[in-house]
């Protein structure tokens, strides 16, 4: 006898019946509710909206302006995310760039080649970041309160180091490196390294142990070590990497700007923030990806570039990045809770007990 003649057996639900296909539209709209293909709906959107303010926004030379400006800031996004995914923040990047520009024009000046300057520059940056990270996994000191403090430090050795002075006298392949673009196209430089270090990086946070290890951490610290995860040492790395990305930022900012100052990369690092939290990660850490941190970087861009081609003044662009970092924070809330409840709708509709079966709970 089949199961649906026992008495009391529950009736089945053909699975290629219209229950089914109902819940598989439920679980494909709840699909398109996720924040990356929101993101990329968002990006066609303003491309439409710069096309339609400027003939010469799809050009190439504007493609090259607005990748090129945005270039360092998305570069220091990438290890930023993996931060606030371990549920801390790292906010002296910026500063760790104007050191690191800082002291690559000390060394230049003082007549060290660049070849040599630039790997002494980026071991600055890994000690920057070590030193974050012992006091935020050894010390058990906020990340907040650790990386304010190094943001004042890193910026005041900058100026002990360069002062008031501008070096502006490097060799042409070095600047050319900054603003130039790869040959035969009109993709910058600062393009093509960030597209190497997000292939690594999407590839090391959602393919690799230490990525698993990144999640688990964020989503629980105290059941992360329990289960043989080791924590303290999964931040000192993160920190470390950070200085050292943000060192390379340094000097791709030196390069661009054919000129290293100690102010350099000042106010980038709200910049940095927005990206990240306009991609989806969440600021309480647990949840997020690279790749709509990837899409949140191109979304700024397009922005900031049809502002630009609008005649917006750089004060109302500020303005429009932190209204934008407020969107970032709630949107993804928002489009996280709508897809559980699509999903919840359709489960909950189409089960064979009923959405209000006995012993099931409403509304969790």
């Amino acid at each position: 006898m089949s199961a649906q003649g026992l008495p009391g057996a529950a009736p089945t639900i053909d699975q290629d019946g219209p229950a089914t296909s109902r819940i598989g539209v439920g679980r494909r709209l709840a699909g398109l509710m996720r924040w990356e293909v929101l993101l990329l709906g968002i990006l066609v959107a303003l491309i439409l909206v710069g096309t339609s303010l400027s003939k010469v926004f799809l050009s190439g030379a504007n493609f090259a302006n607005l990748t090129s400006a945005i270039g360092e800031v998305a570069i220091m996004a990438l290890p930023m995310t993996l931060i606030i995914i371990t549920g801390e923040i790292d906010l002296s990047v910026e500063s760790m760039a104007g050191l690191a520009g800082a002291v690559l024009g000390w060394l230049w000046a003082a007549g060290v080649p660049l070849q040599i300057g630039i790997p002494m520059v980026l071991c600055v940056g890994i000690m920057g970041g070590l030193l974050n990270g012992l006091l935020v996994s050894r010390a058990a000191l906020p990340s907040l309160v650790v990386t304010l403090g190094t943001l004042a430090l890193f910026r005041g050795l900058a100026n002990v180091v360069l002062g008031p002075r501008a070096i502006s006298d490097f060799p042409s392949w070095f600047t050319g490196f900054g603003f130039g673009n790869v040959p035969g196209t009109s993709i910058p430089w600062t393009l093509a390294v960030f597209a190497v270090l997000a292939i690594v990086f999407v590839a090391v946070t959602h393919r690799t142990w230490l990525g698993r290890w990144v999640f688990a951490t964020g989503k629980n610290k105290d059941a992360s070590r329990y289960s043989g995860i080791r924590v303290d040492r999964v931040k000192l790395v993160l920190f470390a990497i950070s200085g050292l990305i943000a060192a390379l930022a340094g000097v791709l900012l030196a390069a661009r700007f054919s000129s290293a100052r100690a102010d350099n990369g000042t106010g980038l690092t709200l910049t940095v923030v927005t990206i990240v939290v306009l991609g989806g990660v969440d600021i309480n850490g647990g949840k997020g990806t690279i790749i709509g941190v990837i899409l949140a970087a191109a979304v700024l861009a397009v922005l900031q570039s049809a502002l630009r081609l609008s005649g917006i003044s750089s004060e109302y662009q500020g303005v429009a990045v932190g209204l934008l970092l407020i969107v970032s924070v709630i949107a993804p809330q928002i489009a996280r809770q709508t897809r559980t409840l699509l999903v919840r709708a359709a489960m909950g509709r189409h089960s064979p007990a009923g959405p209000n079966a006995p012993g099931e709970v409403v509304g969790r």
